[in-house]
This record gives C-alpha cells, structure tokens and sequence, in this order.
C-alpha cells in the first residue's frame, strides 16, 4: 500500500473512532452512579499516566529531533502549555471528569461544547501530525487521547443533562463536537504535508497540551481520593498507561 495512503487511512480511522468515544456517555444510563465512578476513577488515573507517557516518551523526543534550536523546541511547550490555559480561563469552562457537576444553567452546556469542540479540532491535528512522523506514533497519540476522552465525554454528557439538554440533544451535540477531530486531523495531513516546519511545531505543542491536561486538570482530581487503597491503584493505574506508551516503542 502506498505509504501516503496508509497515512490517511490509520489517521482517519483513529480519529473517527476517538470521535465515537463521543457516544460513551449513553453507558451511564445503564451503569449505577457508584460503579460508574469507579470505572471513571480508574480511566482518569490511565489517562494521566498515558498523557504523560506519550509526551514524553514519543512526542518530546521526536521534538528535539529537529535541526531547530532546543531552546525554540521548548518554547513552542510551554507555549502549547499556556494556550490550554488560555482556552480554560478564558471560555470559562473546566473539564469534567467525574459525574458530579455544579452547573446546572443552559448557557454553560453550550459553553462546554464550543471549548470541548475547539479542543477536539487540536486532538485531531495532533492526531495527523503524529501519523506523518510515523504509525507508531500516531497510534500512540491515538491511544492517549481515547483514554483521556473515555471520562472527558462521560463528564460531557453528564454536563449536557445537568444543562438541560434531553438524552437525545446531549448525545447529538457531543457527537457532532467530537467530530471537529476529524476536521482537525483531515487539516494536518493536508497542510501538514506541504509546509514546511508544521509537524515540527505541532508537536512540541501537543506535548505542552498533554502536559497541561494531565498535571492541571486530571492530578487534581485524582488528589481528592484520600483512601491508601484506592490510592495505591491510582498509582498502579498511572504506572500502566506510561506502561502502554512505553510498549509501542517496540513497534518501532
């Protein structure tokens, strides 16, 4: 198979199946509150571990790779660091990871998924960027981002209820948000290919985002389980996702 189309091809299929992650939240209908935050619990201690793991273990490495100063390589880190805080702060919205949700007004569902929807397009582009370096690494990038939107798109939806969308409304408009990561990915491998320096850049700032997410938003609701136990599988679970990262290095 042509190498060109064997990009496009994984590309799109892991990005559309990250957006049917999308529809997920259709399972807290049928599960019990208490085992859904068990199940949501452990997730948001793989995504963590798994983030961090595919940031540095596969997306900062291949960074410094580049002919570009390190110092430049760096910057476009943190600057994809601040840009998620930009995107927090400024539209007003914090990912939901647990079902629980103080926002029970309309205006907030939609505000949730104009911020969810933009960063969905830059899981997207991050998403192709990572399949023009290599399968390998897209499908590390790939793995990190399902793990991490399992309990995003729980807490989605439970956002959408509480919002007062209905059923049907909260599962529609979360699918069509989640779909801006195909829009995401189909822009990097059509820009991506031809300028010069895109890859190069997207990917320190993908790094910067995972980083982000996993130390400003995930660890802090993992710190609000207090019980040595459940503690501990916290831990274990974070060691797995890195685990998961680490092993697709061997496909290398």
């Amino acid at each position: 198979m042509n190498s060109t189309l064997a990009t496009w091809l994984y590309a799109i299929s892991s990005v559309v199946l990250v957006s049917l992650v999308s529809l997920a939240g259709v399972v807290t209908l049928a599960v019990s509150r208490s085992r859904l935050k068990q199940a949501v619990f452990v997730m948001v201690s793989l995504a963590v571990g798994a983030m961090f793991g595919d940031a540095f273990i596969h997306l900062l490495p291949e960074s410094f790779e580049n002919p570009r100063p390190k110092a430049a390589t760096s910057m476009y880190v943190l600057a994809g660091i601040f840009a998620f805080f930009f995107l927090e702060k400024f539209l007003l919205w914090r990912h939901q990871h647990t079902f629980e949700s103080d926002n029970h007004i309309q205006p907030v569902g939609y505000m949730n998924l104009i911020a969810d929807g933009v960063h969905n397009l830059m899981d997207g582009v991050l998403i192709g960027a990572s399949y023009l370096i290599s399968a390998q690494i897209g499908l590390a990038t790939t793995a990190a981002v399902l793990l991490h939107e399992i309990p995003q798109e729980i807490g989605d939806f439970g956002v959408l209820l509480h919002a007062g969308f209905t059923i049907r409304r909260a599962l529609l408009f979360n699918f069509l948000s989640a779909t801006l990561a195909i829009a995401g990915t189909l822009i990097a491998l059509t820009i991506g290919s031809g300028v010069k320096g895109f890859v190069a850049v997207v990917l320190p700032l993908g790094a910067g985002g995972f980083i982000y997410i996993a130390g400003s938003d995930l660890i802090p609701e993992l710190h609000k389980e207090l019980t040595p136990s459940r503690s501990l599988l916290q831990l274990v679970s974070m060691i797995f996702g890195v685990g998961l990262m680490l092993l697709l290095t061997l496909l290398e």
